[in-house]
């Protein structure tokens, strides 16, 4: 593979010009097809064939409901007086929600035959019904329909509004994430010591993400694409895009210290450090691609999103980066290592004294670092989560929710449906709705509500807990019990808690399943890479304690609330049902990342000669300090996400950003080298049985054998 690098590096360089203006033709034919041909996302998760999935689809069939996006006006009388009190502006607000650019239709909260108030008069509802889909309601819409909603405020009512017409669609990028990409300079700036090379390094990350996401703006028109998406793919791509040019430049940088021209640099550093960044985009595309195992389509639309938006940043580091490296020959050294004629990578004394510590006190390493991950990790033994996601803090939606539990009870906010299909649905429904009506958290059941061809009913349970309570999932479950032997019919239970309980259960049966063959494939590709058996072994057990620690925490902060401020954090609550597998599944990837980067460097060392200790301490002085560099970016990159991120990206964010804090900086910095010390020679052992896997090189040692007599054969470029 090495070879192959250097061949490509080497075209790269001669191409130079015309291999960045076929870069920029797609970024410009990307967004191109985006503007003409791109759609909008969905904030739906749902499992196609489970219960709670199939009953929403035959309650669109039957009853036609559920299609369309909708708000819910919730309005409150004030303090002592009753809503009838204020008929004419209740009145007048719904005329004016039915002149709306986009309703459908309108409901009245004091209509005498289909009232949508509560016992005590003082709160009620009107449901706005639009004809668009959920998602596609534009801000000038929900504009209007607010100022609506001002004129009946100012009336003296107290006036909110919820619902899906109200859910804005995330947005990529923003304040609090360009500070994470401003750090992410400052960090780059300060390991090059030259701001150009750090901006090319963040332009041609930023050129992939824009593809990346771009592409999947394309896609989303032709097929329906979970709102999170290109949020998740925009995260992944900027974090690696930044690591995998650092690596390429970072290599290049020292062939040029060692006296190389510029076109063997370039090719020497796509030939070693591109071999490694394809080994490791490999790793990353594999744990992504895997998340299709789960059997959930959105989930599978987001790891094999991410996985294509990794696949540009590892093409555009082994292609664009080193063509532009050429272009800028010299100059991306310092003006101080210009001039010196032969500038040997210098030895940071930190570096070599941190990994000189690590393994000469490799046993009180090794057990502090896992002591310490085993303590962070303890939280998740109390690991809640759930799909039901709170509106933000102090919002109109927030408020509206809080109007509706006050007038009509927590479980407002979350009714369950019961469909009930068979000849009499109708009365079998109504006759199943006597024993639910007993059952411990129902607080209201509806009267049965016949389909027209009298084959279907509906029945709303509405529990007496909120939405994402272990009551009202429990409650899904003796339902489901209670009405799984009906006689006359069969039954289906439904609601946002129904498909949220259905989608945790299937990511609990696919996780092992998931993990399995993700580490199984990993560690076949660790041990063609490093030709060994426990380093593999070692690098995953130590992503474990990642784990560990990068959920432990998650809980500890969105679940308990500790230092909830520091992230924002509008309240505390059971994580999204995604946390756990797309966490585990990235940061398997960049883990295995860091394993590569740094172990490579130990294992040439090694093959070249060094002893078990030596080599340790060479790989860890030449690889670390990149290995440092890139995770501050990574770990910017992510936390830039978190304090104005959405519910569902914030907690995911959070949990990479100290998952590769702790991956980089304790397990591949202190445990990986403490372990390695302590097998010393065995640490490279592999059986004889396994010896014809072939070799796939990433440390780029068949390129020794051409390093004498090509550094003169490239002329260099303007410097």
């Amino acid at each position: 593979m090495a070879k192959l690098l250097y061949r490509l590096g080497k075209g790269a360089h001669r191409h130079r010009l015309l291999v960045v203006l076929i870069w920029l033709l797609v970024l410009v034919g990307s967004g191109v097809g985006a503007f003409t041909l791109g759609g909008e996302t969905s904030n739906s998760m749902s499992i196609p064939g489970q219960e709670s999935t199939t009953a929403l689809e035959r309650i669109q069939e039957k009853f036609g409901s559920g299609e369309t996006a909708s708000a819910r006006v919730v309005l409150k009388a004030p303090e002592g007086q009753k809503l009838p009190q204020h008929v004419k502006v209740i009145t007048d607000l719904v005329a004016d929600e039915s002149a709306l650019k986009g309703v459908r239709s309108t409901t009245n909260p004091l209509d005498p035959a289909a009232p949508s108030v509560n016992k005590d008069v003082d709160v009620g509802y009107s449901t706005v019904t639009y004809d668009v889909k959920p998602g596609e309601v534009t801000d000038e819409q929900r504009a209007e329909l607010i100022k609506a909603v001002d004129k009946a405020r100012a009336a003296g009512l107290t006036v909110e509004v919820g619902g899906t017409a109200m859910q804005e669609t995330p947005h990529v990028g923003g304040p609090t994430e360009a500070v994470g990409v401003v750090l992410a300079l400052v960090v780059l700036a300060l390991t090059y010591g030259s701001l150009v090379t750090a901006g090319m390094n963040l332009l041609s990350a930023g050129i992939g993400v824009g593809i990346g996401t771009l592409g999947i703006t394309i896609v989303s028109g032709f097929m329906d694409l979970q709102s999170t998406t290109p949020i998740l793919a925009s995260m992944l791509g900027l974090a690696v895009g930044i690591d995998y040019a650092l690596f390429i430049i970072n290599r290049y940088r020292q062939e040029l210290r060692r006296g190389a021209d510029v076109g063997h640099a370039v090719a020497t550093a796509v030939g070693t450090a591109g071999s490694a960044v394809v080994t490791a985009g490999l790793t990353v595309v594999i744990a992504l691609v895997g998340l299709a195992i789960a059997g959930i389509p959105f989930l599978t639309q987001m790891g094999v999103s991410a996985a294509a938006t990794i696949v540009v940043s590892v093409l555009i580091a082994i292609t664009l980066v080193p063509a532009v490296l050429s272009m800028l020959g010299r100059r991306v050294l310092t003006r101080k290592e210009r001039a010196a004629t032969d500038a040997a990578p210098k030895d940071r004394g930190v570096i070599r004294g941190w990994g000189g510590a690590i393994t000469r006190n490799r046993v009180v390493a090794l057990l502090l670092s896992v002591v310490a991950l085993g303590i962070v990790s303890i939280p998740v033994a109390s690991m809640d989560t759930t799909l039901i996601q709170k509106p933000p803090a102090g919002s109109t939606q927030e408020r509206a929710n809080q109007l509706l539990a006050q007038g009509f009870g927590e479980g407002f906010n979350g009714p369950i449906i019961v469909l009930v299909e068979g000849e009499g649905a109708a009365a079998t429904a109504t006759k199943a709705a006597e024993p639910i009506a007993k059952l411990s958290d129902v607080a209201l059941v509806t009267p049965a509500q016949p389909s027209q061809d009298g084959k279907s009913a509906m029945v709303t349970v509405i529990p007496k807990s909120g939405p994402d309570s272990t009551e009202t999932e429990q409650l899904v479950a003796d339902l489901r019990a209670e009405l799984s032997d009906l006689d006359g019919g069969k039954a289906y239970v439904t609601g946002a808690t129904a498909v949220s309980v259905d989608v945790a259960t299937s990511l609990d049966r696919a996780l092992p399943i998931y993990l399995a063959v993700v580490v199984g494939l990993a560690l076949v590709l660790l041990v063609l890479v490093f030709r060994s058996l426990l380093v593999p072994v070692v690098g995953v057990l130590g992503f474990l304690l990642t784990i560990g620690a990068s959920l432990g925490a998650t809980v500890a902060v969105f679940q308990w609330g500790w230092l909830a401020g520091a992230v924002n954090l509008d309240g505390t609550g059971p994580l999204i049902s995604l946390t756990p597998i797309l966490v585990i599944g990235i940061l398997f990837g960049l883990a295995m990342d860091y394993q590569i980067f740094l172990v490579s460097r130990m294992h040439e060392a090694h093959h070249r000669g060094a002893k078990a200790i030596e080599s340790i301490t060479t790989g860890f002085r030449q690889a670390a300090p990149v290995v440092v560099a890139a995770a501050l970016i990574m770990f910017s990159v992510f936390a830039g996400f978190v304090p104005a991120g959405e519910p569902t990206v914030k907690s995911i964010a959070f949990a990479l950003a100290v998952g590769i804090f702790v991956d980089a900086f304790v397990v591949r910095m202190v445990l990986v080298p403490a372990a390695l010390a302590l097998l010393g020679e065995r640490a490279w052992w592999l059986p004889k049985w396994l010896r014809w896997l072939p070799e796939l090189d990433v440390e780029g040692t068949a390129l020794d054998e051409l390093s004498e007599n090509k550094n003169k054969a490239e002329p260099v470029p303007v410097s």
